[in-house]
């Protein structure tokens, strides 16, 4: 029998105002965040770790503030206030990123970004000379005519490298002028054969990458990965003339878009390791050993000038290495390696901090994720975390006191909520001892919700943000000693006092146990003004991908609102596979992706189905991505709860899907053909139990609409009824002009229809 256990008393019955106390919520109205919560800029603390900079709400400026106060000390720039040489209209311009020199001479900051894919994009970039030799000067101009991706200032303040056509450049910044002739670092760089300095697709979608160079620390070298991708496959997506925007070189004729994509088991780009001597203008390649068909995934600079970081990882991505390199020679030596007996998460690597005399470094080894602290012989100095818990980032490490700085799925154990469900920020000492940095009951008693963190540098200050399930984020400047109160920067107090805020239905937290005796956690929420006595439809949220998390204790205001406003209960449930509960639950699914996440859906269905104010005739399920590949596995993998499914841009066969996310987790289909077909909603198409929506763009770089294509002609031949809508020239993320409002009136009227 499945039994909940309540988790926390967030709502003992849903909210009972009448939903005449605040205008009704509308697609439009949610869409366009007119009740989404407000946050905050992360501060950048300048290099003296006593003021901090950002750039103002309205994009005209960059302001330098004291950390002790929050008062403004110097407007770093200002566009109505620069000596502009060059007439450029700065009259619409609006800052949308930069960099500070560590001299805070010289900004580099960039406007206009056109996105590419999920992370990178193209932009105008413009250096300003804020003083040179103590002397004021405010010069504004562009780094170089037309967008271009990745630049990065070195270290020096006195040149920039930057991506254009897959070639590596390099301009000079000679005190207030510029050097007029660019520099072109490579030569080899071609669309669909050679990149520099950035990643190719897969790279950056998988690896979350977006540039694949370095500066070296004395800025002598930059460091580059280099992309041959002149063996991978070629895949191609029709592209119409559509509209918002319209492309109106396809009115008559449509025409595609081209680009090398490796699916599961095929070939990969070759990525080498290189250095530019930038005073002798010569390259070298780096020494780094990898399988030939492994993956460098990062080339990132330390604290010393001649070793360079290089990581490394085998093809099933169960052995990640960190080199360090000399830029000159190119010789390496091997300073840790870490294995798995499945895969090495690939978010470890991101939380690797350099510091002088040594690096933090996260891994799974106890059979949770903790900090480790290596010299840099990568010698291991001690393990800095300890307990059944995760570290899920690590904000830093103060070399001076041997203290690390950390978000953890823990906060205490006497907290409120399961700890994978929160999020606690703790100072960590050489010993092991954490010392919270958050205001909490004695070890943790009461506590929920999430924290999270910026420091300055030295950890004196930080920028601290609380929310939870009931309570929008509030950000506030913080002492770290004491957690004294600074100042409050965004408290979403307007948000708080609304009478949306009063209507709103609250978020109910559960456990329950599965007849294989799993313990799963999940939330729902309640129709507003909710009777008990009544039966209400149901529908299922999820995502479930590996190492996922929906089932959180933190603010969301989202489409669940408009359905409890619509009559509508929704729950979610993390199944099998989901993160923060340490290595062995992520990797259950390991070889099999979505046979046990789709079965814990169908037991979370039942489970709601068996609650007293439940219609368990009128159940559904949906979600996008993973999610919607999940809602697939599940209405064709022995469904008996659910009456309908909605899947949007849905996987619907890993072999259709990339090379490093889909092996990371299945091998590849070679090395485990029965996993990917027990995987596969093909496979399981003819099974299909309950009506079923699928959404797809046709300009999905990421999933691309053949599984959406192949999944529905399997229907067709089978003579299974079914719904589909296709959005011309859209992405994965289905947006532009006004498709988002429409594919969520859709998704309801479907449910309106059919449920």
């Amino acid at each position: 029998m499945n039994k909940a256990i309540p988790v926390i008393a967030v709502a003992s019955m849903a909210m009972a105002f009448d939903s005449s106390a605040a205008d009704k919520l509308s697609i439009k109205s949610w869409r366009a965040g007119e009740y989404r919560q407000k946050g905050a800029p992360v501060f950048r603390s300048t290099a003296d770790g006593k003021h901090y900079t950002a750039i103002t709400s309205d994009g005209r400026s960059i302001v330098k503030y004291r950390y002790s106060n929050g008062a403004v000390v110097d407007t770093l720039l200002s566009l109505d206030n620069v000596r502009n040489d060059e007439k450029i209209d700065l009259s619409g311009l609006r800052l949308s990123g930069y960099e500070l020199s560590e001299d805070e001479e010289r900004l580099l900051v960039y406007a206009n970004p056109e996105s590419i894919y999920r992370r990178s994009f193209r932009a105008d970039y413009f250096y300003y000379v804020i003083s040179a030799g103590g002397v004021r000067r405010n010069d504004f101009k562009r780094l170089t005519e037309g967008k271009v991706q990745a630049a990065k200032l070195s270290p020096d303040g006195r040149s920039v490298a930057f991506v254009r056509d897959n070639n590596l450049f390099l301009t000079k910044i000679m005190s207030a002028s510029i050097e007029k002739v660019e520099r072109q670092v490579t030569e080899d760089g071609a669309w669909g054969k050679v990149i520099n300095g950035v990643p190719d697709w897969v790279y950056e979608e998988e690896f979350m990458m977006n540039r694949a160079y370095c500066w070296s620390p004395d800025s002598k070298y930059i460091c580059y990965l280099k992309f041959d991708e002149s063996e991978v496959k070629e895949y191609s997506l029709p592209m119409y003339r559509g509209m918002a925007p319209s492309r109106d070189e396809y009115e008559f004729y449509p025409g595609s878009y081209d680009y090398k994509y490796p699916v599961a088991g095929e070939v990969n780009s070759k990525v080498t390791a290189w250095s530019y001597d930038v005073y002798n203008r010569k390259h070298k390649q780096l020494d780094v050993p990898c399988e030939a068909d492994g993956y460098i995934m990062r080339i990132k600079p330390t604290a010393d000038a001649t070793k360079i970081a290089v990581m490394t990882q085998n093809r099933h991505q169960s052995d990640f290495r960190l080199y360090f390199v000399h830029p000159a020679s190119g010789v390496s030596t091997l300073a840790i390696q870490d294995t798995n007996e499945q895969y090495v998460s690939d978010d470890n690597m991101n939380q690797i901090r350099f510091y002088d005399d040594g690096f933090t470094f996260v891994s799974e080894k106890s059979g949770f994720r903790h900090l480790y602290y290596y010299d840099m012989n990568g010698r291991l100095q001690r393990q800095m975390t300890h307990g059944n818990f995760d570290v899920t980032e690590v904000y830093g490490y103060d070399p001076k006191t041997r203290t690390a700085y950390v978000q953890t799925a823990y906060v205490g154990e006497g907290s409120a909520m399961p700890s994978e469900l929160t999020r606690g920020i703790y100072k960590v000492t050489a010993n092991g001892t954490m010392t919270p940095l958050f205001n909490g009951g004695k070890d943790g008693a009461g506590c929920r919700g999430t924290h999270s963190a910026a420091f300055s540098r030295g950890f004196v200050y930080m920028q601290h943000a609380y929310e939870d399930a009931d309570t929008p984020v509030r950000i506030t400047l913080e002492q770290v000693s004491g957690l004294k109160l600074v100042k409050v920067i965004e408290d979403n107090k307007a948000l708080r006092e609304s009478a949306r805020y009063a209507q709103r239905s609250r978020r109910e937290f559960f456990q329950f146990t599965t007849p294989d005796g799993v313990v799963l956690n999940g939330y729902l929420t309640k129709p507003y003004n909710f009777d008990p006595n009544k039966k209400y439809p149901v529908l299922m949220e999820q995502y479930g991908g590996p190492g996922s998390q929906q089932v959180l204790d933190q603010w969301k205001f989202e489409w669940e609102q408009y359905l409890n406003q619509e009559g509508y209960v929704v729950a979610c449930v993390d199944g099998r596979g989901t993160g923060a509960r340490g290595a062995a639950w992520e990797r259950q699914t390991y070889c099999q992706l979505g046979v046990l996440e789709s079965q814990d859906q169908l037991h979370a269905g039942r489970y709601v189905a068996s609650l007293p104010y439940v219609d368990a005739s009128r159940i559904a399920i949906w979600g996008w991505s993973f999610g919607g590949y999940n809602t697939l596995m599940a209405l064709c993998g022995g469904n008996d709860v659910f009456k309908l499914g909605m899947a949007v841009a849905p996987v619907t066969d890993f072999r259709f899907y990339d090379t490093i996310y889909t092996e990371r987790y299945m091998r590849t289909p070679q090395e485990n053909a029965d996993g990917y077909r027990a995987s596969s909603v093909l496979e399981r198409a003819t099974r299909l139990k309950g009506d079923v929506l699928v959404i797809c763009g046709t300009a999905d770089d990421n999933v691309h609409p053949q599984n959406t294509y192949e999944l529905t002609e399997r229907w067709v031949q089978a003579d299974i009824p079914f719904d589909m809508h296709v959005y011309t020239n859209r992405n994965h993320s289905i947006t532009g002009g006004n498709t988002s409002n429409y594919i969520y009136s859709q998704l309801l009227r479907y449910l309106k229809k059919n449920l």
